[in-house]
């Protein structure tokens, strides 16, 4: 090869180099920071893949998804939230509850962050300043489940009327903890059961937390909003119904596993909703301006099949009122 055919191939290359990693650097990143782990959420993540898509974006052909989980251990949330912001990620999807939104804000006030949580109000939280008009870095939705505490907890007393003492299971690591329980024994105050509640921070300290819920002689069970038991709907519900317990919990996927009863907005619906409006923020829209999204329907599910092997009879009014039916 003559030596100035060499130069101009090694400069037409050295050119194209450039504009390669002009391409790759020019696809947004999405970081996405969770709080528990992927398994147990990819029908979710699905959904928030499908409404990026319904803006025009589909991973790995026009945005990168960095994905950043913490296994259901909230204090790695810190680290993980300032490994995206290093990385100068385009938006922070930050979902699995409030804490990894809180924890996104502390750390950054520039870099735009959707948020997908329901355990409580997002302006009491400190998120946003308004629904409509949130104000600085953060929106997103809110499905309310945090609010639906007192209605949860009065389905399952028409469940099992009868039941004096009620368990509650929740996690003492979350950082709502406090808030939610709050709610929960206003909520049997008023209905005029008394409350038994457990704290269980890891898989292991759920048996435990059962058998002691047992021995305190509850007669039905009440399950906090939390992503860890989230991730162990399958361990919860099988203790609950191996102990005979019926139990009331904030979303559908524990009944779709077997639990009796649910009263929620639709998670599959709020983590599409978080896709799209990263998507929107991507194109150019300031969380400031997109106002947050409230549920509007909530769906009680039912799962007749474990109301019988619980030995219970459902009132009619909540099957001829129930969203779905389990059989």
């Amino acid at each position: 090869m003559k030596r100035r055919e060499f130069i101009s191939l090694i400069g037409g290359a050295a050119a194209a180099w450039p504009l390669a990693a002009l391409a790759q650097q020019r696809m947004p990143v999405i970081g996405f920071l969770h709080t528990a782990s992927p398994q147990p959420y990819s029908h979710l993540l699905a959904a928030f893949r499908l409404g990026l898509k319904e803006m025009g974006y589909v991973e790995g052909q026009n945005v990168t998804i960095e994905y950043r989980w913490a296994e259901g251990l909230f204090d790695r949330l810190p680290a993980l939230a300032t490994d995206l912001v290093q990385r100068q990620v385009s938006v922070i999807a930050a979902l699995g509850g409030s804490a990894s939104p809180l924890v996104a804000k502390k750390v950054t006030d520039t870099i735009p962050i959707v948020f997908s949580s329901g355990e409580v109000d997002p302006i009491r939280s400190g998120l946003v300043v308004s629904l409509n008009r949130p104000g600085g870095n953060v929106t997103g939705v809110n499905p309310m489940t945090g609010m639906l505490v007192a209605k949860r907890l009065e389905l399952l007393h028409q469940v099992v009327p009868k039941a004096a003492v009620i368990g509650y299971l929740a996690n003492s690591s979350n950082p709502n903890f406090e808030t939610q329980s709050k709610d929960v024994h206003e909520a049997a105050r008023v209905l005029g059961v008394q409350l038994q509640a457990v704290s269980a921070r890891t898989e292991l300290e759920l048996d435990a937390a059962f058998t002691s819920l047992m021995q305190r002689g509850i007669a039905a069970l009440f399950v906090a909003n939390d992503p860890f038991f989230f991730a162990l709907r399958e361990q919860i519900v099988a203790l609950a119904e191996r102990h005979l317990v019926p139990a009331s919990y904030y979303t559908r996927e524990f009944v779709a596993a077997g639990g009796l009863l649910s009263y929620a907005a639709s998670f599959v619906d709020a983590y599409r909703l978080a896709g799209t409006y990263s998507g929107r923020i991507l194109k150019g829209e300031k969380p400031a301006d997109l106002p947050v999204v409230q549920s509007v329907k909530f769906e009680l599910v039912i799962n007749l099949k474990t109301a019988k092997v619980l030995g219970l009879t459902m009132p009619t009014t909540l099957l001829t009122s129930a969203d779905e039916v389990i059989e």
